[in-house]
């Protein structure tokens, strides 16, 4: 039935509370919006084709059935982030002049799979108002050890000196800085020419330590130690060097792109800093891979991290229960969003036999909904996911995520609210407005029922009263519409 919109309604504040959700109540109209703020990601692998392709060659039709796929069974888990591998080995998904195709599209590195898949991956993912993050690897060149069997046109093959081999794999120096130059262009020229949300790494900077093996760099020290006396303060300076540059460099080409790290999950024991976490990890981020994370937090280098906590509660050589509070405190104060990185695929295991407990990774998201600085969780990996296992997938759909949720601003991002959309006039069963927002907010009955892109929404049977606010990319929310009822 049509009606007409309603014309003169009162403007509601929503306030977002994480986890669980927050009302206010207009002092004229008594109406209560509320809603939840958390983000719920999902990374989404493409190095060795974990993920996505499932594998090399597929047709272009095929690879895009399978994406779209992945998103769709995502959603309906109640994801609201993607975190899509970009970049898995100094090659690409996108054209590019710097750097040759990724032979996991095609099965040979620089052959052109024949569309642009990253303009495909990020506008599926935005038609589903899923955020997309570039996942990019900096320094990983090949998971085997034969330059010669890269591209012709790779950079590792036309800059031999500034390639390593470590550990059976091939990687770009840290510390030379052309490459840093280099892996910052590469960056941000995939920035600029795409309509992504964020700029990611993952674990990965100088490569995990391998037994009996040191890492090939002595003559660079030599060279560019730039007044350094020891090497591992110099490691940590090249990394610190790529971070601060490229937040720099990604703020100032589009202010509202979020930039984050996912580390490994143990900064440093307090068997080696009493400021440490109280575990007994045998590798550390400031120690053995480099990433200082501390610094870039304090200094406000990434706008969220989102720590790699891939062991149980109670493990006692790295105990979930102690390391969450550990990275609250490290990011209290500092505006800088923190996200968990939780590890799916270590569901159903026997070792240790916590994994075995379908209990024990909603009992993480229980503690992080406990934890005020604590703002999502980000899930590895999508194929472990979606096989369901010990119905965990199932657990999310219609228990954890099954309430909608919308991603929390970012302190550290620019963004502001849009002003308030306006509904039209009802037809059918299908809710118009008009608005200058990047996605909408659908409320039913003061709660809310979904999120979209786009300026209308088919309503669901049943009488109920609905509004709907404008969201701007950084997730900036606006004061509601007028309300309409649809019977």
């Amino acid at each position: 039935m049509r009606r007409l919109a309603t014309t003169v309604a009162a403007l509601l504040i929503v306030v977002m509370a994480l986890p669980a959700a927050a009302a206010t109540t207009d002092s004229v109209s008594g109406t209560s919006v509320s809603g939840t703020r958390e983000l719920r990601g999902m990374w989404i692998a493409s190095v060795a084709n974990i993920d996505w392709p499932a594998k090399p060659g597929l047709p272009v039709a095929q690879q895009e059935q399978e994406y779209e796929s992945l998103l769709d069974r995502a959603k309906a888990t109640g994801v609201n982030a993607v975190f899509v591998q970009i970049r898995p080995t100094a090659d690409s998904f996108y054209p590019s002049s710097l750097e040759p195709w990724s032979q996991y599209l095609t099965g040979t590195q620089g052959q052109d799979p024949g569309y642009d898949p990253l303009k495909f991956l990020v506008s599926q993912a935005h038609q589903r108002d899923l955020e997309f993050h570039a996942w990019f690897n900096p320094y990983r060149i090949s998971l085997q050890s034969d330059v010669t069997k890269l591209a012709p046109n790779h950079p590792a093959r036309l800059h031999p000196d500034w390639v390593v081999s470590y550990g059976g794999q091939l990687y770009y120096n840290p510390g030379i800085p052309a490459v840093r130059r280099f892996v910052e262009k590469v960056i941000l020229d995939t920035t600029r020419r795409y309509d992504i949300d964020g700029v990611h790494f993952d674990d990965y900077f100088y490569p995990y330590p391998v037994a009996g093996q040191q890492f090939p760099d002595q003559q660079t020290f030599q060279q560019y130690s730039g007044g350094f006396t020891n090497v591992t303060d110099w490691r940590r300076d090249n990394v610190n060097k790529l971070i601060s540059e490229l937040s720099t460099r990604i703020h100032s080409m589009k202010p509202w792109i979020a930039f984050g790290v996912s580390p490994f999950g143990i900064w440093r024991d307090a068997r080696t800093d009493p400021t440490g976490s109280d575990t007994q990890g045998g590798v550390h981020d400031y120690d053995d891979l480099y990433a200082d994370t501390r610094t870039w937090i304090r200094n406000r280098w990434v706008d969220y991290i989102a720590p790699q906590l891939y062991w149980p509660v109670g493990y006692t050589i790295a105990d979930y229960g102690k390391l969450l509070p550990w990275w609250a405190h490290e990011v209290a104060g500092t505006g800088v969003s923190l996200y968990i990185g939780q590890a799916v695929y270590k569901i159903g295991t026997p070792s240790p036999a916590a994994w075995l407990d379908p209990e024990e990774m909603p009992r993480h998201i229980a503690l992080d909904r406990g934890t005020p600085e604590v703002n999502g969780d980000i899930l590895y990996n999508t194929t472990t996911l979606l096989a369901n296992p010990l119905g965990f997938a199932d657990r999310l759909r219609t228990d954890l995520y099954a309430k909608p949720a919308i991603v929390p601003v970012r302190p550290t991002v620019a963004g502001h609210a849009p002003p308030s959309p306006i509904l039209l006039p009802l037809f059918g069963n299908t809710l118009h407005w008009l608005g200058f927002g990047t996605s909408y907010a659908v409320y039913q009955d003061g709660r809310l029922l979904t999120t979209v892109r786009g300026t209308s929404f088919a309503l669901p049977a049943g009488r109920h009263r609905y509004a709907v606010t404008a969201l701007d990319r950084t997730h900036h929310e606006s004061r509601p519409s007028g309300t309409e009822e649809y019977r």
